[in-house]
């Protein structure tokens, strides 16, 4: 099989067929080579995507159909560790901030049903690979009349996309990068840097989150992200750094 061949084949299942296709090939790109045969090729790229994307998220979401916003973010297991910290955690983050606000949340998965927990109403943008957790969202934004609230299909890989969607917001802009990294660092080694220094002269604050402790067992990383605290400390102006449970937060922006 070719490689378009191959990307119909991962996305021919389920859990996959609404991803982009930008993403996908990232993914096939670590095993399309003399290696590997077809039938692995789709297996291991599949496996792969399933870590990167479908990780945190509960089947029973996927077959949602009425269910309040606690209820969806304690079944996606990223949000569920973050449910007791939302409003301190968007106090926090919102502090000093006055005026009209724009959130881009990059990664989104199901974090747009978390907006009841912002102190103040601010314009949501949830930008999300998986096009079913798209819909849900833009579902939950519909039935509760949150106006200002809206999610976009969006693979992260595609910079100018990412920066014309952060160009268009109003007010002041501040980007969430909440458990995001790694998955792209899946994907692409070294894309998580390259996509900071295209976004962060376009807004007025980053917030990237880190997991600090194994989803699976609970035991403390030994990771101190030094290569991130590095690379931020060197070409932006850190903010904070704070935890909330099991999740290391990390506010910066550019200096002008």
């Amino acid at each position: 099989m070719n490689k378009k061949e191959l990307i119909e084949k991962v996305v021919q299942k389920k859990e996959f067929s609404e991803l982009p296709k930008r993403d996908v090939e990232k993914a096939l790109g670590h095993f399309d080579n003399v290696k590997y045969l077809d039938e692995e090729k789709v297996k291991l790229t599949r496996d792969l995507l399933r870590k990167v994307f479908s990780v945190f998220t509960s089947q029973k979401i996927l077959r949602l159909k009425e269910r309040d916003f606690e209820w969806v973010l304690k079944k996606h297991l990223s949000t569920r560790e973050r449910f007791p910290y939302y409003k301190k955690l968007y106090e926090k983050i919102l502090r000093n901030e006055l005026g009209n606000i724009t959130i881009f949340d990059l990664g989104s998965g199901v974090n747009g049903f978390s907006y009841p927990f912002f102190p103040k109403k601010v314009n949501y943008v949830g930008v999300e690979a998986m096009g079913q957790l798209v819909d849900l969202m833009n579902l939950y934004f519909s039935k509760k009349e949150i106006k200002k609230a809206m999610a976009v299909q969006q693979s992260l890989f595609e910079l100018e996309k990412i920066k014309k969607l952060l160009e268009e917001g109003k007010g002041k802009k501040i980007v969430f990068l909440f458990k995001t990294l790694d998955s792209l660092e899946m994907l692409e080694k070294d894309f998580s840097k390259k996509l900071l220094k295209k976004i962060v002269p376009l807004v007025d604050k980053v917030v990237v989150s880190f997991a600090t402790r194994s989803l699976g067992n609970g035991q403390r990383f030994r990771a101190n992200r030094r290569w991130f605290t590095d690379f931020v400390g060197s070409n932006f102006k850190i903010l904070s750094d704070f935890e909330f449970g099991n999740e290391r937060y990390i506010e910066f922006y550019k200096a002008k």
